[in-house]
């Protein structure tokens, strides 16, 4: 190849090499808009739309000693509605039988589960890896329940004297989420004054 065909070689790759890195640049604002966007619609599924009016992603909580009996809080957020806290989101991660699983719960001033939902886990598949289905059943069988309407005891399998039926063929998964939904409901309880007052959160 002759030195006029190598120089025009060499500018090619460089006009193409020049074009992909303005093309990357261009669209990365829009590809982390759009992950933003995707992240506030999985965390903000535990919440009706009726029971927040502001951006609770953008309204981090403290999270004074995290480490827990069984799990580990991880983030925290407020919601309110109308200017006034309406519930709070908290992610916890703790060991289930094959790997950690990250859950959220959001739960109202009272201190009641609205809801939960499993973010990342690594069980059996058709087994506790059912934790995670569409629609949560399971998880379900929590909401409304607190600390204050379900005794300290009751926060077991039925077959361990608890009031919670076993996630079917998962019975180590079941246990963990019910310590770690527990012990998130202690933390709400033990912090709801702070987090709850209007000073509680940080840009």
């Amino acid at each position: 190849m002759k030195p006029r065909e190598w120089m025009l070689v060499g500018f090619v790759a460089v006009l193409a090499l020049g074009a992909s890195s303005a093309w990357q640049h261009y669209c990365a604002p829009r590809i982390a808009m759009a992950e933003q966007q995707q992240q506030a619609r999985t965390w903000l599924s535990v919440l009706p739309a009726e029971r927040y009016d502001n951006q609770p992603l953008r309204h981090p909580l403290a999270l004074p000693e995290p480490d827990l009996a069984h799990s580990r809080v991880q983030a925290g957020y407020l919601a309110t509605l109308h200017g006034r806290p309406s519930a709070v989101v908290l992610h916890s991660r703790f060991q289930g039988y094959a790997g950690p699983i990250d859950l959220l719960v959001a739960i109202d001033p009272e201190g009641r589960v609205i809801a939960s939902r499993v973010l990342q886990q690594q069980e059996t598949p058709g087994l506790g890896a059912r934790l995670a289905e569409p629609g949560g059943a399971w998880l379900q069988g929590f909401n409304g329940r607190s600390q204050g309407n379900t005794p300290e005891g009751a926060w077991a399998l039925k077959r361990d004297n608890g009031q919670f039926d076993q996630l079917a063929g998962a019975s180590i998964t079941s246990r963990a989420v019910i310590l770690a939904i527990q012990d998130t409901l202690r933390y709400f309880d033990g912090h709801a004054r702070l987090w709850l007052k209007e000073d509680a959160t940080h840009e």
